[in-house]
């Protein structure tokens, strides 16, 4: 028979082993938390630097990036351009170009999976679509600078289209293939996960499969996958090896695919490449350009949000 004394010592170790456990969770949050914070304040902290040096309007709204900057007052050739307007073009017309292809694949290679395949097809295709997620990016660009880009110029010249031997097409179709797990496995994962009861008064109602998918499936598992779009719509806007390798780095102003430009991501990177003093504008101009990165991600992910959010009480 156990003693009270010997459930009190018990009940004591208990209550310091949740307290530690209690503890050592608060910690691993606030370890995320505050690394997220410090990452935020030092984006602003040097961005704000960079915008004593350079307007925000400047910035913001400029049609010329040229970030070399005089280290002489007599040099020659350093312009000094920081409009970001380029980088813009270049990265949502990328970003446009890989969703454009991304997008159908995916949610149909989704639709296909969980509607249609046997349970045996299913269990082989789905894990060969998902290698593609696994392929290192500098696998892609090499992919993309050595066998799509000088396809697509071959191409082009065949039909009298005059193609960069960089472009955005080149750079956006890798990338798409690149996605194409990521909004398949999300959607994929959401169509699942749509209630059989759903499905079964569709079908009760007289409704076909491909009717049951596309009035009652389709807009249940809406909220999911625009998230699933969204996510990868932010990982195409972050990409940097494919772009490097396939797009190259003259920022154009264009909306022609068949042209080389170039993104954010991609003149972050060449701007903190080597020795860089982080006093002047053209390095800090990184920070600007990451800051900005920041807030239009931040956007999508709380337009994902709404998106679920409203769609959500429709269904539950």
């Amino acid at each position: 028979m156990i003693s009270g004394q010997t459930l009190y010592a018990r009940s004591v170790r208990q209550l310091w082993v949740e307290r530690l456990i209690r503890y050592g969770l608060f910690s691993c949050s606030a370890v995320a938390i505050l690394t997220t914070v410090g990452i935020v304040a030092s984006l602003i902290f040097e961005a704000v630097r960079f915008f004593q040096m350079v307007p925000v309007l400047d910035f913001l709204f400029g049609l010329q990036w040229s970030p070399q900057t005089a280290i002489r007052a007599d040099q020659i050739g350093a312009s000094g351009h920081f409009g970001a307007i380029p980088l813009f073009v270049g990265t949502a017309l990328i970003g446009a170009v890989a969703l454009s292809l991304a997008v159908p694949l995916g949610l149909f290679s989704a639709i296909y999976l969980s509607e249609y395949a046997s349970d045996r097809t299913r269990s082989l295709v789905k894990p060969l679509l998902e290698i593609l997620a696994g392929i290192p990016t500098v696998v892609y660009g090499f992919f993309a600078a050595l066998v799509i880009a000088p396809a697509l110029k071959a191409s082009g010249a065949f039909i009298g289209l005059s193609v960069a031997s960089e472009s955005a097409l080149a750079a956006g179709l890798v990338m798409g293939v690149m996605i194409i797990p990521l909004i398949s496995s999300i959607s994929d994962d959401i169509i699942k996960g749509v209630p059989v009861s759903l499905r079964e008064g569709s079908y009760g109602l007289g409704a076909t499969k491909s009717e049951t998918i596309r009035k009652v499936v389709l807009p249940a598992a809406l909220p999911g996958i625009a998230g699933g779009i969204l996510l990868a719509a932010s990982r195409a806007i972050g990409e940097t090896m494919i772009v490097v390798m396939a797009a190259g780095l003259a920022a154009n102003l264009t909306a022609n695919p068949l042209q080389a430009v170039t993104t954010v991501t991609v003149q972050i990177v060449a701007l903190l490449t080597g020795d860089q003093e982080f006093d002047s504008a053209k390095t800090l101009a990184a920070f600007a350009l990451g800051l900005t990165l920041f807030c239009a991600t931040l956007l999508l992910n709380l337009i994902g949000l709404h998106i679920v959010e409203r769609f959500r009480e429709q269904y539950d």
